[in-house]
């Protein structure tokens, strides 16, 4: 590594009165981004180090995990404390862009770990230790190649994520405008579902495989299974398909989902009510699709109180007390088919696959066991 990035500071007194960009790392290689803009006054350290586009900075902290990369050029000027090493990239040696993506690897972020040391919560990047790890260093010509197809690859990516957002917002627009048409009325949520909750207690030597919930209409995850030792609830619920499902902490940004045939019989903490659609008003697999818009989501936050972090719980009451145009079932039956085949077009044009198409060319292109 020490043919490719040099060591390089730019100490600078900081002013009171002058603004000035703070830079943060994201995790996993996912690069340098914009932490805010402060005055001098704001800024603890009286001196601080500022970076050029085109520097690579990495986290002495996080540099385990995965946080550092290229400064952009909308960064160019910023200041980071000496918890973030710079380095100016060798020109002779390698292309700013060659190492970039050498960085968003997973095994350039193993060597960052191995190149980390001490105890628990005081473990810090060791400088020497990291400029001796090796990369694949090709030549010039060959890295630029290699520059070229990553970036018509990433562009390839951008547009079909890009469709699949664009499909989804379609999506979403329809479901919205569809529910206040074709005879929508005003209705109470809590005549189109009941609080429905399969509690489960808590046994020693039994391990309940749980569920979580992602925000503003993610769905439901698997995590882990959790065991009586690993939890201080009393019982868990039980999921059923077809349960409406709302994280009291965080139903007022998103997290709420219909239970799918997968996630059906696993479990989830107390933290999460469980309710069954009123067959008579509302069909489940409609509502999966309403309860992911945004539309939704903004409905719900009107039934809770604070800010952030501090927003009371979602309640059932709460939740129940919400009113919502909802079209009589018989049109919500006659609606899902169509909701489900555009939802299908968004899967489609970005499967889960899409997601691991540039780590899976990381992969390819690079050769961890040729060294520098």
């Amino acid at each position: 590594m020490n043919k490719v990035l040099r060591p390089s500071s730019d100490r600078i007194a900081l002013v009171p009165d002058t603004s000035y960009k703070q830079i943060t790392a994201k995790l996993w290689g996912k690069g340098l981004t914009l932490r805010g803009t402060v005055t001098g006054a704001e800024i603890a350290a009286s001196y601080q180090n500022r970076v050029r586009a085109g520097q690579f900075v990495i986290s002495k902290i996080d540099a385990r995990h995965g946080a550092f990369g290229v400064v952009p050029s909308d960064l160019d000027g910023a200041v980071v404390s000496n918890d973030f090493p710079i380095f100016d990239v060798e020109p002779e040696h390698a292309l700013t862009e060659y190492v970039s993506w050498v960085s968003r690897t997973d095994w350039f972020v193993a060597l960052c770990k191995q190149a980390s040391e001490g105890s628990t919560n005081r473990v810090r990047l060791k400088e020497a230790r990291f400029l001796r790890q090796t990369i694949p260093l090709p030549s010039l010509p060959e890295q630029g190649r290699i520059v070229a197809r990553l970036n018509t690859a990433s562009a390839a990516v951008g547009r079909i994520q890009a469709l699949r957002t664009e499909i989804g917002e379609d999506l979403a627009s329809l479901v919205i405008r569809s529910n206040e048409t074709y005879g929508a009325q005003p209705t109470q949520l809590a005549d189109a579902l009941v609080l429905d909750e399969d509690r489960v207690a808590v046994a020693p030597d039994t391990i309940y495989p749980q569920v979580g919930i992602r925000g503003f209409g993610g769905g439901l995850f698997r995590k882990g299974g959790v065991t009586a030792a690993d939890t201080t609830y009393r019982h868990f619920n039980r999921l059923s398909a077809g349960q409406f499902v709302v994280s009291q902490v965080k139903g007022w940004e998103g997290a709420v989902a219909i239970c799918d045939d997968e996630s059906a019989g696993l479990f989830a903490s107390p933290e999460y009510r469980t309710f069954r659609c009123n067959p008579a008003k509302l069909n489940p697999r409609y509502f999966a699709h309403l309860c992911r818009t945004s539309w939704f989501h903004a409905k719900l936050a009107p039934a809770t109180r604070g800010q952030g972090a501090r927003r009371e719980r979602l309640r059932p009451e709460m939740l129940l007390a919400i009113k919502i145009p909802l079209p009589p079932v018989e049109v919500q039956d006659r609606l899902v088919p169509l909701f489900d085949r555009v939802a299908t077009a968004a899967a489609k044009s970005g499967t889960s696959d899409l997601d691991h198409l540039l780590p899976a060319m990381l992969d390819d292109v690079f050769d961890a066991g040729v060294g520098a």
